[in-house]
């Protein structure tokens, strides 16, 4: 497997918070990167959060959702759409279905769903299709 230091652990690292990262084989035949990590890791789509880059009338925002939702564009802005992959993955430095919310290549004004705030620990992708990482959902927002 390949290492499982990323730009997003590194980040996590350097805020000294606890985290905790879980590999998986990736199937690249996955319909849902998230869903997949999900049952790949034994745990609930509802603590595993998957990692949307919209556009916003022409800026760029993050939306950290649970795997099996769907993101609500309208509810994020009038003229809200989905960020074209190339352009997600140029400005995040991270490749689709591996966008972290953690150690992007530029910050970008991120909005993590409510509902992270009923586990303990989420997981969110760690950076690369097969590795996720664990954390309490306070360090998630503190660190977006």
């Amino acid at each position: 497997m390949a290492s499982r230091e990323t730009p997003a652990t590194r980040a996590a690292r350097a805020a000294g918070i606890e985290f905790t990262v879980h590999e998986y084989a990736h199937d690249p035949r996955a319909d849902s990167y998230g869903l997949e990590a999900a049952e790949a890791l034994g745990q609930d789509p509802a603590q595993v959060f998957k990692t949307l880059v919209v556009d916003a009338a022409g800026d760029l925002t993050v939306c950290v959702v649970p795997v099996a939702a769907q993101l609500d564009l309208g509810a994020v802005g009038k003229r809200t759409t989905m960020a074209p992959t190339q352009r997600a993955e140029r400005v995040t430095g991270y490749v689709a279905g591996g966008i972290s919310p953690l150690g992007q290549r530029k910050a970008l004004p991120t909005l993590v769903d409510e509902t992270a705030l009923e586990h303990q620990t989420v997981y969110v992708s760690a950076g690369r299709r097969g590795l996720e990482i664990e954390l309490a959902p306070g360090d998630l927002v503190a660190l977006t």
